[in-house]
C-alpha cells in the first residue's frame, strides 16, 4: 500500500479508477481527452503529490510529448477546468483530484515539512463563510481552502 495524502490505499487501483472516471466523464460530455491531457493526469496520479507545471513538462519532454510550457499549461487548464486536477495555490502546483467528475468543494491540508497534500471535502455554504455570504446576498461559486500544518508522519519525526 502506498500513501494518498495521509492514508494508505491501493495505488494501482487508484490510478486505474481515476483514469476510468475521467475517460467516462469525457465520453459522456463530449470532451476530448487527448494523449497529452491523459498523460498529464497519469503523471499526477502516479506521483500522488503536488507537482509544478515545469516538473510535469520535464516528464512530457522526456517522453517526447512536448517541450514548450504551453503544452503542459493547456493540458493543466483543461484538467483543472473540468475538476480532474486541482491547483494548490500555496505550492503553485497541481494535484490529481480524488473525486474526478463529481461535484465537490475540496479542502487541502498541506504538510509544511514534506509538502504532502491530502484532499478532504466541505460544503462552502455551511459554517461561518456560508452565513456571511447569505447575509450579504452573495452566492459562493468557488472557494479555495488550504490548511498548512504537519502530516501524521512528520508529527512523529524526532526534532
Amino acid at each position: 500500500m502506498d500513501s494518498i495524502g495521509f492514508a494508505s490505499h491501493d495505488h494501482t487501483r487508484c490510478i486505474t479508477s481515476g483514469l476510468t472516471a475521467v475517460d467516462s466523464y469525457c465520453a459522456q460530455n463530449g470532451l476530448k481527452f487527448t494523449a497529452v491531457r491523459r498523460r498529464v493526469l497519469e503523471i499526477l496520479l502516479q506521483q500522488h503529490r503536488a507537482l509544478g507545471a515545469y516538473e510535469i513538462l520535464d516528464y512530457l519532454r522526456r517522453e517526447g510529448l512536448g517541450s514548450q510550457p504551453p503544452v503542459a499549461y493547456r493540458a493543466l487548464d483543461f484538467l483543472v477546468k473540468h475538476g480532474f486536477v486541482h491547483k494548490i495555490e500555496r505550492l503553485n502546483a497541481f494535484i490529481a483530484c480524488t473525486h474526478p467528475g463529481s461535484p465537490h468543494t475540496p479542502v487541502f491540508m498541506i504538510c509544511r515539512e514534506c509538502t504532502s497534500v491530502a484532499e478532504a471535502q466541505r460544503e462552502p455554504m455551511q459554517g461561518q463563510l456560508g452565513a456571511v455570504a447569505r447575509a450579504a446576498g452573495f452566492l459562493i461559486e468557488r472557494t479555495v481552502v488550504e490548511a498548512e500544518g504537519l502530516c501524521p508522519k512528520c508529527q512523529d519525526l524526532p526534532e
